[in-house]
């Protein structure tokens, strides 16, 4: 059985390999075994921690076969995005000037460093075996996060964001990042984003240009990349746009990838999911698919399974899925339909 549950420090060798074949640009998963080892401590002591407000904390889940003890995938949530140090982005609007005298109005699209999006919820390092994309498992793996912010709202914003990787081609050559950052830089884009995997991105974002960048000045190959999403980064993107998450003016400053955002409230595996009583049986007479979690914090643990729900009614599980979802009779479950 494939079971989401928070990271452990003995993940840690298997967890490097998942870095090793992340996607370029998934900053938040370097290929640094030092690196990696800090940030599972990190999420450790975010999970331990009994807070009830919202704060620094890391919340780093991995996605693991029970039977084979095989890491497929992990995911994290940054409860607060910029709490230690600005999170920079790029804000794409419209720059109007006007001539009274030749009667003239025009807008110009111009891209502008900001932070704009500090202190949102930030939902990042989303990265799954290449064998579960397309399956369910991607959104047990992605939107199980989700039903972790609904059962602790109070550790979280009531804005959620997310990065998606933008367009490189097949040997990691951005032309967003050729027409503007290497120039101050002189990185590759790969190089550049490892370094903000190990560091941050704010070393790199206050060397930017403070000023706004006319996007017609830009190639056309440069200007092509705007919003526009590399296509292994589509599932990921395609998950939540359906949980209601929309893009909007800001992008990512190194690779242009768009950014989505959502009220937490609106997102649909936190309003639309329903609250039942477990009780297990061998054996169920299954009519849906459905997403459910238990609602602990250090033992959090999420699946998928076939089930018999009835709204009001016990929710039935058999021994398997009481044992992955660490719950017993009587335990409250939080789920919803895929």
């Amino acid at each position: 059985m494939l079971v989401l549950r928070p990271v452990e420090l003995t993940d840690l060798p298997q967890l490097q390999q998942l870095a090793r074949d992340s996607l370029v640009g998934v900053t938040s998963l370097p290929d640094d075994s030092e690196h990696l080892r800090a940030k599972i401590a990190a999420s450790c002591e975010s999970f331990a921690n009994p807070a009830q407000a919202q704060g620094p904390e890391n919340y780093f889940f991995v996605l693991e076969d029970t039977e084979q003890q095989q890491l497929l995938g992990c995911s994290e949530i940054l409860a607060t995005a910029g709490y230690k140090e600005p999170f920079y982005s790029l804000r794409n609007r419209h720059f109007t000037s006007a001539s009274r005298e030749l009667n003239i109005e025009h807008g110009v699209p111009a891209l502008s460093l900001c932070h704009d999006l500090s202190g949102h919820t930030l939902l990042r390092g989303f990265h799954i075996d290449a064998a579960l994309t397309r399956t369910p498992f991607a959104e047990l793996l992605s939107r199980a996060r989700l039903l972790f912010i609904a059962a602790h709202a109070q550790r979280f914003s009531d804005a959620v964001i997310t990065e998606i990787v933008g367009y490189s081609d097949d040997n990691g050559h951005s032309p967003f990042w050729e027409a503007l950052g290497k120039h101050f830089f002189d990185l590759p884009y790969a190089e550049a984003e490892r370094l903000c995997g190990l560091q941050s991105r704010t070393f790199l974002a206050e060397l930017m240009p403070q000023y706004p960048i006319y996007v017609p000045m830009l190639p056309q190959s440069a200007q092509d990349c705007i919003g526009r999403i590399h296509p292994d980064g589509q599932e990921a993107f395609d998950i939540l746009e359906r949980e209601g998450f929309e893009t909007n003016s800001y992008i990512d400053l190194f690779d242009a990838g768009p950014t989505l955002y959502a009220r937490t409230a609106n997102i649909r595996s936190i309003a639309q999911s329903q609250m039942a009583v477990a009780q297990q049986r061998t054996l169920i007479d299954a009519r849906g698919r459905y997403l459910l979690s238990n609602d602990e914090l250090q033992g959090f643990r999420a699946i998928i399974a076939e089930l018999d729900y009835q709204p009001g009614q016990p929710l039935t599980l058999t021994p398997s899925m009481c044992v992955a979802l660490n719950v017993t009779a009587g335990s409250p479950i939080r789920l919803i339909a895929l």
